[in-house]
């Protein structure tokens, strides 16, 4: 006898529509409301739904939030971010890929996949058994696969070898490298987040711990890397992020 009891396995968060179609949904919901912020019924509504009630337009939703093309400002209410009117009005077509691979690199899932495959994705049933690694459902994992290539395809995320072109990323948005910091660390330095193969705290000349107060009189600590890149900061705010929609999601199927 099957317990009805036993709460069904969820796959992790995904976005589930690809990221061109996500732009596109969310130009409507910024001609209708530019950035102010409206309640969610309202935004489902912008975005082509009937309400904010349906399993799909939630969906939607929540797969706008992961690529940074809507916001939760408070409570029931959802606006558009400032990121979208930057690309709707770019002056240049290399300011709007900049952009568009920032959309592209917004969630977890999509920043750690091309991470991994730098020079290329392999074929879909690569992807799917690596997403199946990761917690994935198989029917959940082949969908996410093909969110995500025509994604990284929209993109044109591989054009330049999966590295940003030239003048994309912004030099004055990087961390000036503290002066404690050798100078053979810093030219070797590259602008990613350092990873340690073990959980211990590491060597203090090349990270900052800075405290971080919590609620009861408890504390947390985030150990950052030297030097601390733009590009980390924003891997760093999306894996916040992703934890934050979790939670707020979870809320909601209570």
């Amino acid at each position: 006898m099957v317990d009805v009891n036993i709460p069904r396995k969820k796959s992790p968060r995904a976005p589930t529509i690809p990221l061109d179609e996500a732009i596109e949904r969310v130009m409507k919901a910024y001609d209708k409301e530019r950035l102010h912020p409206a309640p969610t019924d309202v935004v489902a509504q912008n975005l082509g739904y009937k309400g904010a009630s349906s399993g799909s337009a939630l969906s939607a939703m929540a797969s706008l939030r992961y690529y940074g093309l809507l916001e939760r400002p408070s409570d029931g209410l959802l606006a558009v971010t400032k990121d979208v009117e930057a690309l709707k009005f770019a002056p240049e077509d290399s300011l709007k890929r900049s952009l568009v691979l920032g959309f592209l690199r917004r969630p977890a899932l999509f920043a750690e996949l091309l991470e991994k495959y730098s020079t290329g994705l392999p074929s879909d049933a690569n992807l799917k058994y690596d997403l199946i690694q990761r917690g994935f459902l198989p029917a959940s994992a082949s969908d996410v696969v093909s969110v995500f290539r025509r994604s990284a395809d929209f993109a044109r995320y591989f054009d330049n070898g999966g590295v940003d072109l030239p003048g994309e990323t912004d030099a004055s948005e990087q961390e000036t490298v503290p002066a404690r910091v050798a100078p053979e660390a810093r030219e070797s330095a590259q602008p990613s987040v350092v990873r340690t193969s073990t959980p211990e705290i590491p060597d203090e000349g090349q990270y900052d711990r800075i405290p971080v107060r919590l609620r009861g009189a408890r504390r947390a600590w985030l150990v950052i890397p030297t030097p601390f890149f733009a590009a980390d900061k924003q891997r760093l705010k999306a894996q916040i992020d992703l934890l934050l929609s979790e939670d707020e999601e979870e809320a909601d199927d209570k």
